[in-house]
């Protein structure tokens, strides 16, 4: 299979992903009972959850060098230490605002093309790994398995990355930076979307 076909089926992937995933958030679920399973399935059934994934990978894609497997690598790892304190029932403040400005913050950087040092980039990133990790952790102990959910969920996060970064590939290809730049203005518009509906929770 080519390059371009694999980008394609990567690509067609990802858009039938966004076709079916519940529009609630991923941390609203409750009673989570599977294991492995469902731990790969939950990233992908918040919306909130999903996006941000995909922009990490597109923004590490973008920046180049070091930041397309680096930022991947850093959004899981802090991901797990945010579900630890969770677990711990560690509280932090406003997680679901948090959480939903880490897709319109991602977007925006991805649509805007924004370029930074990669340790402030892995910094934003790591921000905000914690809380999605966070908001999972309070979910682990009502698992089944939390161990075997946890590991199916780094899992299934990590491929969004690996999602996301096929993405940004398509800046090889003539208009495809236009293209990558659309995907982040949608993501950055969806986070807005969630940012605005929490504001209104909240009130």
């Amino acid at each position: 299979m080519t390059a371009r076909k694999l980008l394609h089926a990567a690509l067609g992937a990802a858009l039938l992903s966004l076709l079916t995933t519940n529009p609630g958030f991923a941390h609203e679920q409750t009673g989570v009972g599977g294991g492995l399973a469902s731990g790969l399935l939950h990233p992908l059934t918040g919306l909130d959850h999903l996006v941000a994934m995909v922009a990490v990978g597109i923004w590490g894609a973008q920046l180049g060098g070091a930041a397309i497997w680096i930022l991947p690598i850093v959004f899981p790892l802090v991901m797990a230490f945010g579900a630890v304190l969770g677990i711990l029932k560690v509280g932090l403040p406003v997680p679901e605002l948090i959480i939903a400005l880490s897709a319109l913050v991602l977007g925006l950087a991805v649509a805007l093309r924004v370029r930074v040092p990669f340790g402030i980039a892995a910094i934003i990133v790591a921000i905000f790994a914690i809380f999605h990790g966070h908001a999972h952790g309070v979910e682990l102990p009502t698992a089944a398995n939390p161990l075997a959910y946890g590991c199916g969920f780094v899992v299934a996060t990590g491929l969004l990355h690996a999602c996301g970064i096929t993405i940004g590939a398509l800046a090889r290809w003539p208009g495809g930076e236009r293209i990558i730049q659309g995907v982040g203005a949608a993501i950055a518009a969806l986070g807005g979307y969630f940012l605005v509906a929490n504001l209104g929770v909240a009130a």
